[in-house]
């Protein structure tokens, strides 16, 4: 545990760091909401439909310490720090939780939920994969459910993920981009499951990064 390490200390952590930017947060409960993306490399989940492709391999990016991250982010004028990926759970989020939060940030984390939690964080967004399922020790602590829909059986796992989810949790179905024929299906299943809500990629419709 690091919480009684100085920040010294904590800012010399470093990370595998794809890109950091100042942005919208396009997607999910918080979508319209000003954030600072840190976008970690490194993700052993690998979905075909993902849009950062480049995140996966960690080797090709940039090991970055936390203290210029963290800079970075509190320069920004950010109220909200978003840890992504990749898959950021590859990673030991302790260093770099705790400095955000020291600078007045609130961390929120988007993560497939397929590696041990870590850090602290007041938002996690789960967004489950059928080929690397979540931990079960993820499922007490899920604010957001986020669910990609392709189809019909994506829908039978989203249930199964919101089942182990708390009560309180916001559930989420999302269409994939490049696959618009699943907003009618995702339509039509909200108006027959009011517990659901859309999930659209709100950024890539403003053209924003």
């Amino acid at each position: 545990m690091l919480e009684n390490q100085s920040s010294a200390f904590l800012d010399d952590v470093s990370y595998p760091l794809m890109e950091d930017f100042y942005t919208i947060q396009g997607e999910g409960m918080h979508s319209g909401k000003p954030a600072y993306f840190i976008r970690l490399a490194g993700c052993d989940v690998q979905c075909w439909w993902c849009d950062v492709k480049e995140s996966w391999d960690e080797s090709i990016h940039p090991k970055v310490k936390t203290g210029d991250i963290v800079q970075r982010a509190a320069q920004s004028g950010a109220k909200i720090a978003v840890i992504t990926g990749g898959e950021p759970l590859l990673h030991n989020l302790e260093a770099l939780s705790i400095r955000l939060r020291e600078e007045g940030l609130k961390v929120h984390i988007e993560t497939s939920g397929s590696s041990p939690l870590s850090g602290h964080l007041d938002w996690i967004t789960l967004s489950p994969k059928r080929f690397k399922k979540p931990l079960d020790e993820v499922f007490p602590y899920v604010d957001e459910l986020k669910v990609v829909v392709l189809k019909n059986k994506d829908l039978e796992w989203a249930e199964e993920n919101a089942k182990k989810c708390p009560d309180e949790a916001t559930l989420l179905l999302q269409p994939e981009w490049e696959t618009p024929s699943s907003i009618g299906l995702i339509v039509d299943y909200v108006k027959r499951h009011p517990e659901w809500g859309i999930s659209l990629q709100t950024h890539k419709f403003m053209n924003v990064r």
